[in-house]
């Protein structure tokens, strides 16, 4: 048995789904967590798994989440759907459970969120609700795992039976009257094509080109819908979407002022509107945002965060040392020493010993997320957005883009307009991504030790300011045109989750060492041999005359000119192409240290100054993402050509930035 899981955005549905299969997604308290479909095995049911589905609120295939759960709907024919209703909102809801019944499938609605209501003195006659919808409803609360043993039980029952929902007429009038005319003209290819009727009719009278192609209406069918669409726009007085959305709408009021006692405004609602007043304030809002943002990078990378990759770090270099001291009484090969102490444990240390500060910023992000504030800032957005043509809806990739580019380029499908997502795409990667962090707290704790959150706040805002100078641009050149509308629930201010935000923390810290026990260290290997033989393969005594070196030595005359010609630092950010974390591990290679060792500034003092290294941390965050996402914007935009584009874009926008800073820089010092 397959179940689809579907719902609107923000619902508790990623909530169920943990609960129906025991997986341990990350909830977040703003659409767009769910940006791919995952699937599961629903716990005490070997025979049964279900699919989490993007969030949305019609099958109307405008975004590309609402096409990825139509064509799921559609081509894989789920055995039933599970769709999560949050009982508090349940007007809106329901618009998409009547497209649903359309469908044809065995179909459970998991009423959610129901404990919330009855607490406020609301009420909702479950009983009532399954007999004018003809399907079965079951009360949950997903969160506290409440009723959804019941879910599970009824759900394989309505599938092992195969009860379709009971055909019910939620339109009337002209609209009821075009559906079925429709639904005469189409029967036999509806039928032939195993499309629901009622579902292929709706979508032909909404003026679906995909369903429109799928069922291979011919043209004289086709210009009898244009004349049964056309005389329900001329009755109706109103667009055909129009007419069946009003439809549908007439039919979810009715059944609500009878069945549905509203609950009172809940003390979170109330709450939730007055700290609002201050927090997405029209002149204090962004302000705010970014006192939060510098009281955060402060935390991480003053005394708190410092202090643990201190700790850390020590503890790696003990370790080290251990083991160097093992390799010695041993008497291993100095080669092979110098392979697994200089070269994996220098590399793989140098980035692990970065782990506390990269789990405790994830830990504080994933509080402002799960409490609802993340959700106000795209709103507070929207307006610095539009002036580059993207709406505020942008702002939710590009949030993700801080943790992991790659997320956040496919989170670009639940943009609705083409050119938006590919604009959002392309500023993706101004968004400082995590795997940054590492290679700023090097060089913060080498050269910047006073002012570390103010060299983070700069890095971090200088990304987000060229963004938009970018976005200006392309938006003139490439872009033109108006952003979509702007809709976006925001959610009641909550006290995160102590299971979510530990899930987050962990999810990030497995991602990092996980990354760091493969990439980087097939990276560090390779940068060693590199580094300790030359053209011949013969063991050199100075780096400066291996493999390593020559390669440098053919890129660095392109950045003398932005301040570090020197060809550790080139080899550095051509490695960086891998993973971005290898740029610390190279240096850790190159210098023999790990990443918070003592002889850190002196070693890299050699190469740097404070002006060329924070030239460098310029560059670091401008130029080419790492390869993971290229192949990801490859994807996402459908050719290499595009992936080789954004390369040679980014680079390009992290030379010329950099030329400006470091220029500038020498006329002010």
């Amino acid at each position: 048995m397959n179940f689809a899981l579907i719902g609107n955005p923000n619902c508790g549905k990623t909530t169920l789904f943990n609960q129906l299969t025991g997986s341990k997604q990350h909830v977040g308290n703003f659409p767009g967590v769910t940006v791919d479909k995952k699937e599961g095995s629903i716990r005490k049911q070997e025979d049964a798994t279900v699919v989490d589905l993007p969030g949305i609120y019609s099958l109307s295939p405008y975004t590309s989440e609402e096409i990825v759960t139509r064509d799921f709907l559609i081509r894989e024919h789920p055995d039933g759907i599970i769709n999560i209703v949050d009982a508090s909102n349940i007007e809106r809801n329901l618009y998409l459970t009547l497209q649903l019944l359309d469908l044809e499938i065995p179909t459970i609605v998991a009423l959610n969120m129901m404990d919330v209501v009855t607490a406020n003195g609301g009420k909702i006659d479950i009983k009532g609700m399954e007999k004018k919808l003809g399907i079965p409803i079951i009360p949950i609360s997903a969160s506290k795992n409440q009723g959804v043993d019941d879910l599970i039980t009824r759900a394989v029952q309505m599938v092992r039976k195969k009860e379709i929902p009971e055909k019910r007429d939620f339109c009337s009038g002209d609209v009821h009257r075009a559906i079925h005319s429709t639904a005469h003209l189409i029967e036999e290819e509806a039928r032939s094509h195993g499309v629901a009727l009622k579902f292929a009719s709706i979508k032909l009278i909404e003026g679906d080109e995909k369903m429109m192609k799928e069922l291979e209406i011919q043209e004289p069918e086709q210009d009898i819908i244009h004349h049964i669409v056309d005389d329900m726009e001329f009755h109706c007085g109103m667009d055909r979407e129009a007419a069946l959305a009003d439809s549908r709408y007439q039919y979810i009021e009715k059944l609500c002022s009878e069945l549905v006692v509203k609950p009172h405004e809940t003390l979170g609602q109330k709450r939730s509107v007055k700290i609002d007043r201050i927090l997405t304030h029209r002149i204090f809002a962004i302000p705010i945002f970014l006192g939060i943002m510098v009281f955060i990078f402060w935390i991480t990378f003053g005394v708190v965060g410092s202090t643990l990759s201190d700790w850390f770090s020590a503890g790696i270099d003990y370790l080290v040392g251990l083991a160097d001291s093992g390799l010695q009484t041993l008497q291993v090969n100095e080669t092979l020493r110098g392979l697994l102490i200089d070269g994996v444990c220098s590399g793989v240390g140098s980035v692990l010993s970065f782990l506390p500060t990269i789990v405790l910023l994830f830990f504080l992000l994933s509080i402002l997320e799960d409490s609802g504030y993340m959700a106000r800032v795209a709103f507070v957005m929207d307006r610095l957005l539009r002036k580059i043509g993207l709406s505020g809806r942008s702002f939710v990739p590009m949030l993700i883009g801080f943790g992991c580019s790659v997320p956040a380029i496919m989170a670009t499908r639940t943009l609705s307009g083409d050119r938006d997502r590919k604009l959002t795409i392309l500023l993706v990667p101004f968004m400082s991504c995590s795997a940054k962090l590492p290679i700023y707290a090097m060089f913060t704790a080498a050269f910047f030790e006073e002012y570390r959150a103010l060299v983070m706040v700069s890095l971090y805002v200088g990304g987000v300011l060229i963004g938009i100078l970018c976005g200006l641009v392309m938006k003139k050149l490439m872009f033109s045109g108006e952003p979509v509308p702007f809709v976006m629930e925001l959610p009641e201010y909550r006290m995160p989750a102590a299971q979510s935000v530990l899930l987050h923390m962990w999810d990030r810290a497995k991602a990092f060492m996980k990354k760091a026990f493969t990439v980087i260290f097939v990276a560090s290997i390779i940068i060693w041999f590199l580094q300790s033989f030359d053209i011949r393969f013969n063991l050199v005594s100075d780096s400066r005359d291996s493999m390593l070196a020559d390669l440098g030595h053919l890129i660095s005359p392109l950045l003398a000119p932005v301040g570090f010609g020197d060809w550790r630092a080139a080899t550095a950010l051509l490695t960086g192409f891998s993973a971005k974390e290898a740029v610390v591990s190279t240096f850790a290679v190159l210098l023999g240290v790990s990443g918070e060792s003592a002889q850190l500034t002196a070693l890299l003092g050699n190469i740097f100054t404070p002006l060329t290294a924070y030239c460098f941390l310029v560059f670091c965050l401008l130029y080419t993402p790492c390869v993971a996402a290229i192949a990801t914007v490859r994807k996402e935009l459908g050719g290499t050509r595009q992936a080789i584009g954004v390369v040679v874009f980014q680079t390009l926008i992290a030379w010329v930035v950099t030329f400006v800073v470091y220029h500038v820089g020498l006329l002010i010092l």
